[in-house]
């Protein structure tokens, strides 16, 4: 396996809150986030552990060997939380500019969309 990307970055909601956003981005009631370009398809979760750890299938169908790996550091009960994120791979390592593109476009996914989702 290798890693493709990495980044850690606080969330402004609890880890459980995060956690669930990450399980079930559609989640009625929940503010939208997860929003796919034609070339992505929607994620499985293919592994998680509450309310730490949730694993999602490839975004991109050209690469399904990918993984994303969502590790939740919970903060004092009731605050936020750390978020990291580690694309991986088993298959071929991309090209330089499609690296580029997947780590931009996780980091744009979790770390503006989603973490806005929440208000901030």
């Amino acid at each position: 396996m290798h890693e493709l990307g990495s980044r850690r970055r606080r969330q402004p909601a609890p880890a459980r809150i995060v956690w669930r956003s990450l399980r079930d981005p559609w989640e009625a009631g929940a503010r939208p986030w997860l929003e796919l370009r034609d070339d992505e398809v929607p994620p499985r979760v293919v592994a998680g552990y509450a309310p730490v750890l949730v694993v999602w299938s490839s975004l991109w169908p050209h690469r399904p060997l990918d993984r994303i790996r969502f590790d939740l550091t919970p903060q004092p009960p009731g605050q936020d939380c750390v978020l990291r994120w580690t694309l991986t791979t088993d298959g071929e390592l991309p090209s330089e500019s499609t690296l580029g593109y997947l780590r931009h476009r996780l980091n744009y996914l979790i770390n503006n969309r989603l973490r806005l989702s929440y208000g901030q």
